[in-house]
C-alpha cells in the first residue's frame, strides 16, 4: 500500500459503559489544508460499540472508492478484530453470539470499499489528534435529549 491518502482519527466514549455514550472523528487529507470533524452522541451505549461506530462514520464519509486510509484509534478491540483477522472469522460463523454484529457487519460493507490500514495508538498520552476524537466523543455524551443507539441490546 502506497501512502494513505486520508489519515482518520477515531475516538468513542461511554459515561458508564453502558451508558450515554458518543463518539469523535478527526479527518485530514495527507498534503491538502483539508481537515474535518464530526461527532455524534447516544442515550445508552457501550465505549466498544462508539469504537466501531467512529470508523465505519468516518470510512462513510469517504466519496471516493477504493481511497488508501489508515485509520489511527485507541481501540484494541477495532485494531485486534481487524488486523488480527477475527471479524472475518465471525463473519463466516455468522457472528453468531458475538456482540455488535450489526457494527461488524456495516463495518465490513464499507471497509471492503477502500484500501484500510489501522495503527492502534494509546489513549490519552498528548496525541493531539486522539485527544480532539476524546473530547468531541465526550461532549456528544453530554448533549440533552441523545437518540437512542438502536441497535445497543443490554
Amino acid at each position: 500500500m502506497s501512502q494513505a491518502q486520508v489519515h482518520i482519527y477515531t475516538d468513542g466514549a461511554a459515561r458508564g459503559n453502558p451508558g450515554p455514550g458518543g463518539y469523535g472523528i478527526v479527518m485530514e487529507w495527507v498534503g491538502k489544508p483539508y481537515k474535518k470533524e464530526f461527532s455524534e452522541g447516544f442515550k445508552l451505549t457501550t465505549n466498544n460499540r462508539m469504537e466501531l461506530l467512529a470508523v465505519i462514520k468516518a470510512l462513510k464519509k469517504l466519496k471516493n472508492p477504493f481511497t488508501e486510509v489508515l485509520v489511527f484509534t485507541d481501540s484494541k478491540y477495532v485494531v485486534d478484530a481487524v488486523t488480527k483477522g477475527w471479524v472475518f472469522g465471525w463473519e463466516k460463523k455468522s457472528f453468531v453470539n458475538r456482540k455488535n454484529a450489526d457494527l461488524w457487519i456495516e463495518f465490513l460493507k464499507i471497509y471492503r470499499k477502500h484500501k484500510v490500514q489501522f495503527k492502534w495508538i494509546k489513549g490519552h498520552n498528548d496525541h493531539a489528534q486522539n485527544e480532539r476524537c476524546d473530547a468531541l466523543a465526550v461532549a456528544a455524551s453530554k448533549l440533552k435529549n441523545l437518540p437512542p443507539d438502536k441497535g445497543y441490546k443490554p
